[in-house]
């Protein structure tokens, strides 16, 4: 079976920096990559705009990207958007025998004994752990450590040979775009630069969206 492969996150907004991982993602597995924008996450701050607005704005970044789409099963649930329960969804839609792996970031994945029944996702799918410079994976927190020993892949083939589980590193360049700092700058109505695609940041301009009210 081909390997089905998930990048969640907020997305608040979609920047330059997050297309680049898809892309890199896609093109390193030879897979389609499903952008999941959470509705409601359990580990920041309520987002800067609204779902649906965050919804409509990846869809406009992928429009004719290839290989690329949007899933938004998180958005039609009710709940705090718990990676756990997605990926328990998408197990009783494909099957056990179907390999899945869910993208993160560096950051992210050293948090991960902080996320709802975290020791659970490794029986649901593998992990795709995004690594810029200055972003490693040194130093984990001693129980990730114990956790992820014996699992990580040396090439991203392993990950279609399995059904989760493992852990497969993707480097990637360093990328200046920060969605902090770019709410900032839409905030106060400063130019984004190219961090943002041209019809994302038209779309925001026209809506309104992200500017101090």
């Amino acid at each position: 079976m081909s390997l089905t492969v998930l990048y969640g996150g907020t997305f608040d907004p979609v920047h330059a920096g997050h297309l680049a991982v898809a892309r890199a993602a896609r093109d390193a597995l030879g897979a389609e990559v499903r952008l999941v924008p959470a509705a409601d996450p359990p580990h920041r701050a309520a987002p800067g705009a609204g779902a649906d607005d965050r919804a409509a704005l990846l869809e406009l970044a992928i429009a004719g990207e290839p290989g690329l789409s949007v899933d938004c099963r998180e958005l039609h649930r009710a709940g705090r958007s718990y990676t756990v329960d997605t990926l328990r969804g998408l197990r009783a839609e494909l099957g056990p025998a179907a390999p899945l792996a869910w993208i993160v970031g560096a950051d992210a994945f050293r948090g991960l004994p902080t996320w709802h029944e975290w020791t659970a996702l490794f029986g649901l799918a593998h992990f795709v752990v995004a690594v810029r410079p200055g972003h490693g994976l040194d130093h984990l927190p001693p129980v990730l450590e114990q956790a992820c020993a014996g699992r990580w892949a040396s090439e991203p083939a392993e990950l279609g040979a399995a059904t989760a589980g493992r852990l497969w590193r993707l480097d990637m360049p360093l990328h200046p775009a920060s969605a902090t700092e770019l709410r900032r700058r839409l905030r106060e109505g400063a130019d984004p630069g190219d961090w943002l695609p041209p019809a994302v940041a038209a779309e925001i301009a026209r809506r309104g969206l992200y500017r101090a009210p």
